[in-house]
């Protein structure tokens, strides 16, 4: 991955424990946060002595690379959000420029703690689909913004490739939203991948959630591995 390939956005730990329908007792297990990007999920849950690790190529690159990175994109992704602005729903951010306030935020949380986080090993350099973790690593493993948001740049066979790939690092997956980005769209992977998953053995479920930003994108997809017979 390179770096001017990538669009830093940090997101909250509020956020995601509404984007993840995530409960106390879910946060007192091991979570694996995949293309963690620039979020404060890992920084603020750890200052609560919670047990997160973030997993993201981004992890490659140094702090000021990082930063000056943020800083040439922040811009361009205020123009995107205005520019798209009636896909989305003005509740909990009241305008693009909020929305770029509290994504600014996010990040300088996550560039403070980034350096000591490394360091400690909560964020570690790896993508999807093949993750740097032994099997069962995790109990529940994330994928925010990721999957499915890019599906006109991801296959079918990747998408599938990287929820198996969550799934043997943890027991369970949850991934947020199923829609494309900028859109109110459905991903097109979403069907096959679930229909593939069950022939596979997975539990699957779509799981509506208390949050949605985008309009229609409330709910996220849970797979868990079958539990052996016998």
């Amino acid at each position: 991955m390179l770096l001017d390939q990538v669009v830093p956005w940090g997101r909250l730990a509020s956020e995601y424990i509404n984007m993840f329908a995530l409960t106390p007792q879910d946060m007192l297990g091991r979570i694996i946060d995949c293309a963690g990007g620039p979020s404060s999920f890992n920084s603020e849950l750890t200052g609560q002595d919670r047990r997160i690790t973030s997993c993201d190529p981004l992890y490659s690159y140094s702090t000021g690379q990082i930063q000056e990175r943020i800083d040439t994109t922040a811009g361009i992704m205020l123009s995107l959000t205005e520019a798209n602005k009636d896909n989305f729903r003005w509740e909990e951010f009241r305008s693009p420029q909020q929305l770029n306030q509290m994504r600014m935020r996010a990040m300088r949380v996550f560039m403070e703690d980034y350096d000591a986080g490394k360091a400690a090993g909560r964020y570690v350099t790896g993508e999807l689909p093949n993750l740097p973790f032994e099997p069962d690593s995790f109990d529940i493993a994330l994928c925010s913004h990721f999957l499915f948001t890019y599906s006109d740049v991801f296959s079918t066979d990747f998408h599938l490739a990287s929820i198996i790939e969550m799934a043997r690092v943890a027991s369970q997956v949850r991934i947020f939203p199923l829609l494309n980005a900028f859109s109110s769209e459905l991903s097109v992977h979403l069907e096959p991948i679930m229909q593939r998953l069950r022939e596979l053995g997975y539990g699957v479920e779509v799981v509506r959630v208390a949050y949605e930003f985008q309009n229609g994108g409330n709910r996220m997809l849970c797979v868990s591995r079958a539990r052996p017979e016998g």
